[in-house]
């Protein structure tokens, strides 16, 4: 017999669960992750500057093969990734300077 990790799974009465048809699903009590994004699109904009890197020392042969573009792409990638990092460090900074109520106001979709 091939045991897994849930085998140890110890199931309470207040575990929550969703029934959807004829199957039950058990919801893991943790808490979500606080993602904003910045580590994200770092790692992005980094693989875009390792790609222009890689691809300059062959811009003669991309030249000749009209492929070009691949070096401008890594570029651009590289370019709207600042903008990223910028924008998802504002977003950050934006949410931490928030209140409990006015934050609460957001979920509802009200103005705070």
């Amino acid at each position: 017999m091939c045991r897994t990790p849930y085998d140890d799974h110890v199931e309470t009465p207040d575990t929550p669960r969703h029934e959807i048809g004829t199957r039950t699903y058990l919801i893991a009590p943790v808490e979500p992750l606080d993602v904003d994004g910045v580590r994200t699109v770092q790692v992005g904009t980094a693989l875009f500057l390792l790609g222009f890197l890689a691809l300059l020392p062959f811009y003669g042969r991309l030249q000749d093969d009209g492929r070009t573009w691949l070096l401008w792409m890594c570029l651009a990638g590289v370019g709207l990734g600042l903008l990223g990092i910028e924008y998802c460090k504002r977003r950050r900074h934006y949410s931490a300077s928030l209140t409990v109520a006015e934050r609460e106001e957001l979920e509802r979709g009200q103005e705070p």
